[in-house]
Parts: structure tokens; C-alpha cells; sequence
């Protein structure tokens, strides 16, 4: 029996029931949804509508429910149509007319975006909880190696030396970004919805307010339209999830990179890479591909909910139903992407010698010698010409640069700016790749992540 039964003469059509249907996916909810109904239960004495006996039952009755779905005992019936209705339809089975008297006051409109809500806000925590594991993983990767460096690069190419530490420190303050965002999706999805009935509240005498309370929720809706049809809160999610897996993905891409025999300045442990089904040889960073290769979807699912939404006439449309797969499916793909790569990073082997063989490339001190005049009191892009002329001279004579610079009566001063690691000593401005900026900014990371913790506990 469906709950809208009395109204209709014949069943609902088989194929669409097969399109209709979504406890399928959404049985996922159903924690959610029993807290949501106990708080609506108590919501319904304190109005009068239950007595405190009535009350009593059905709160034990969810309770009862709760057990089954943990014990892996509840079992959904033919006419379930979602998670909703299979626990609506067990506490009238368990409590008679008791039970029946459940979604007083409710509809399935008010009571799925209370259900979401309440999914979503844990969810966001979740997330960040992983994140923030990742964050520290990286730095101490980081502390672990505090000399080791490597050539930062603008446009694939070689542009200047940096501590890896510094490196790493730019994912972290990144994933600290998302972390940031998934709180305030977090606070703005956090008012209750419940209430606001099918889509213009009830005439019997509830207050939202108490439920809210109950709930943790910030406050109650305070349009009942806009209550029953804002899924604003998914989008945000799915566009905070989505950002977070670009982040991940140029993570992944790096460590593609690096892990190359191209560049070889790491390699993952062997758990955390996979072989080849034909070549012996073979160690892939299969991780990294993955975390790159997610990106997309996480996209896609923002994308496809964004579409959905975009037609929607006010209040709830039946094609809010797909909301859900997306956000289940996001929420899953970066938690995986977050605790894989954790491992992965904290399987990594950092080649030192290779990496900093890159970094004390000779041409990466062009600018320095160009600081150096600009310090005398040559206008920089004059300094800056004239470096280049130096450069263009030792790529056209086939000599290295600091040849080209010693040779030169005018320059030979600077010759001492090619011994190993002074370039990157020079990089002391604040929030620069140098040793000298690195504790102020190490500080800032470790206080900001302990920021990020305090905020989601």
C-alpha cells in the first residue's frame, strides 16, 4: 500500500514503480531519518497531539527499528517505495494505530529535506575530519625532510628552488580552503525544515523551534516553500566537494610526475602501487591516476544537480528525487580519494639527491643576480635585460651560466651565487620557499589546522 492509497483505484504501473522507487539508494538515511522522527514525535506531545503513552511507544518503536537496521534484520516489503515510507510502514506494524499516527502534522516533502539536512551536516564533518587527516600527513612529511628541496615550477618549467616542506605546505593551506568552506555549507544548511508540512505548514498547533532544538539545527525555517524545496545546501556540498577533488587531483597529477622515471623525486611505497598484467617492470602510481581521475566525476555530479534545479517552479517537484545519487556518490568518491592518498603520502620516499640536483639548476639563479643589481640600484627592468643577455649568451656559446657570469668583469661578483643551496637561502621574504620564512609559516599552518579542528568538534 502506498501512502497516498485512498485516493487511487489502480496500482502503481510497474515501470513506474521501477522509476519511482528510491529506497534503493536512500535506505542510507535511515539514522537520519529515525532521529528525525523522534524529534517529531516529541514535537507532537508538546503540542498536544500525542499522549505522553502514544509518545512513549513510538519513540521505542523507532528505537526498535534503529536495532533492526543495525542488526541487519529490518526488512523492506514489496511496497517500500523509499526509506521513508519502509519506517513509517514498520512503526504502524510494531505500534497499530499508534504508529499511524507518525506523520501527523508531516509530509514526506518536510520530512526528506529534514532528513538530508541532518545526513548532509554529518557528512560535511566527515569529510572535513579526512581533509584535515590528509593535512597532517603532509606536514609531517614535511618536518621529517626540513632540508630537502626541489625546483618549484611556473608552466612545467624550472622557475626557482623551494623547501619541500614549503611545497607541501601550499596543498595543505589549499585542503585547509575546503576545510573552511565545508564549515560554512555546514552552517548555512543547518536551519530545520521541519514543519513546513507538504509546502504551507499545518493548521494544528506545532512549533517548529522545538524540533529545531532538538535537532541541533541554528534555528527553523522561516518560509515554508522555501523550506521544502531549497536544495541549495546539496549544491553548495557538491561544489565544495567537487573543489576539494581538484585540489586532490593536481595532487594526484604531481605525484604522477614525480613518481615518473622522467623526474624521479619520490616513489610510493609498494602498497600503495599496483604492476602491470603484462610488463614485470612495472610499478604505476595507480593511486595518483585515481585521485586525478575522480575530478571528473565529482564535476559531473554538480553539474547534473545544478542542471535538474535550474527549471524548478516553487515549491517541491518529484525531481528533487535526484538529489540524492550525486551527493551519496561525491561524498563517497572524495572520502576514499582523501584516505587513500593519505596512505600514499605516508608511504612516499622523497629522493633527496635527485630533486635537489633539479633545484641547484644554474639557470635558476638568473634572478638572483638580477636582485643583486636591482640592490645596487639598477631599475629592474633594466637588471632584468641585462641577466637575460648573460643567459642568452651562455645558451648561444654552449657555456654554463655562472662561466658566462665569472667571465664578465661586470657580473664576475656575482659568481658566488651559483654555490649549492644559496639561491634557495635567498628566498627569506615572509611566506617565501626559504628556510628563513619557513617556521613563521609552519606556525600559521599547524594554527590554522588546529583552527579547523576546534571548529568541528
Amino acid at each position: 500500500m502506498t501512502l497516498w492509497s485512498g485516493r487511487f483505484i489502480a496500482p502503481m504501473d510497474e515501470t513506474l514503480w521501477d522509476l519511482s522507487e528510491s529506497y534503493s539508494f536512500d535506505h542510507v538515511l535511515y539514522a537520519h531519518d529515525i532521529v528525525g522522527s523522534q524529534a517529531h514525535v516529541r514535537g507532537l506531545l508538546a503540542a498536544g497531539l500525542l499522549t505522553e503513552d502514544e509518545a512513549t511507544t513510538l519513540l521505542s518503536t523507532l528505537d526498535t527499528i534503529r536495532l533492526e537496521f543495525i542488526g541487519g534484520t529490518f526488512e523492506r516489503a514489496a511496497r517500500d517505495e523509499d526509506i521513508h515510507t519502509a519506517i513509517e510502514r514498520r512503526a504502524t506494524e510494531l505500534a497499530g494505530d499508534v504508529g499511524a499516527k507518525l506523520h501527523t502534522a508531516r509530509s514526506r516533502n518536510d520530512q526528506i529535506a529534514t532528513t538530508l539536512r541532518l545526513f548532509t551536516r554529518d557528512a560535511l564533518s566527515e569529510v572535513a575530519y579526512a581533509t584535515l587527516q590528509l593535512v597532517e600527513v603532509l606536514l609531517e612529511l614535511g618536518e621529517a625532510l626540513p632540508d630537502a628541496h626541489l625546483p618549484g615550477y611556473t608552466h612545467m618549467q624550472r622557475a626557482q628552488p623551494v623547501l619541500l616542506s614549503h611545497h607541501l605546505n601550499a596543498h595543505s593551506f589549499a585542503l585547509l580552503r575546503d576545510v573552511d568552506r565545508l564549515g560554512d555549507a555546514r552552517t548555512r544548511l543547518n536551519v530545520s525544515p521541519l514543519g513546513a508540512g507538504a509546502l504551507a505548514g499545518t493548521s494544528l498547533a506545532i512549533d517548529p523551534e522545538i524540533t529545531a532544538q532538538l535537532l541541533g539545527f541554528d534555528s527553523a525555517f522561516a518560509n515554508s516553500m522555501d523550506a521544502v524545496s531549497d536544495r541549495d545546501f546539496i549544491a553548495e556540498s557538491l561544489f565544495d566537494l567537487a573543489l576539494l577533488g581538484v585540489h586532490l587531483s593536481r595532487m594526484g597529477e604531481e605525484l604522477v610526475l614525480w613518481t615518473s622515471a622522467e623526474f624521479d623525486f619520490a616513489s610510493l611505497g609498494d602498497d600503495f602501487t599496483t604492476g602491470s598484467s603484462m610488463l614485470p617492470q612495472k610499478k604505476n602510481s595507480d593511486v595518483a591516476e585515481l585521485a586525478r581521475g575522480k575530478s571528473g566525476r565529482l564535476i559531473g555530479n554538480l553539474t547534473g544537480l545544478l542542471v535538474v534545479l535550474k527549471g524548478l517552479p516553487l515549491s517541491y517537484n518529484r525531481d528533487l528525487q535526484e538529489d540524492k545519487e550525486p551527493l551519496f556518490d561525491s561524498l563517497r568518491q572524495v572520502l576514499l580519494v582523501l584516505r587513500a592518498l593519505r596512505g600514499a603520502y605516508g608511504s612516499l620516499k622523497f629522493h633527496d639527491e635527485v630533486a635537489a640536483a633539479a633545484a641547484d639548476d644554474e639557470m635558476l639563479v638568473a634572478i638572483d643576480i638580477a636582485e643583486e643589481l636591482v640592490g645596487e640600484g639598477v631599475p629592474f627592468r633594466r637588471a632584468h635585460e641585462r641577466v637575460g643577455q648573460l643567459v642568452a649568451e651562455a645558451l648561444l656559446s654552449n657555456q654554463s651560466l655562472r662561466d658566462v657570469v665569472q667571465s664578465t668583469e661586470e657580473t664576475k661578483r656575482f659568481a658566488g651565487l651559483f654555490d649549492k643551496g644559496v639561491s634557495l637561502q635567498r628566498r627569506s621574504s615572509p611566506g617565501a620557499a626559504g628556510p628563513k620564512a619557513s617556521e613563521a609559516q609552519t606556525k600559521k599552518l599547524k594554527a590554522a589546522l588546529e583552527h579547523a579542528k576546534t571548529r568541528f568538534d
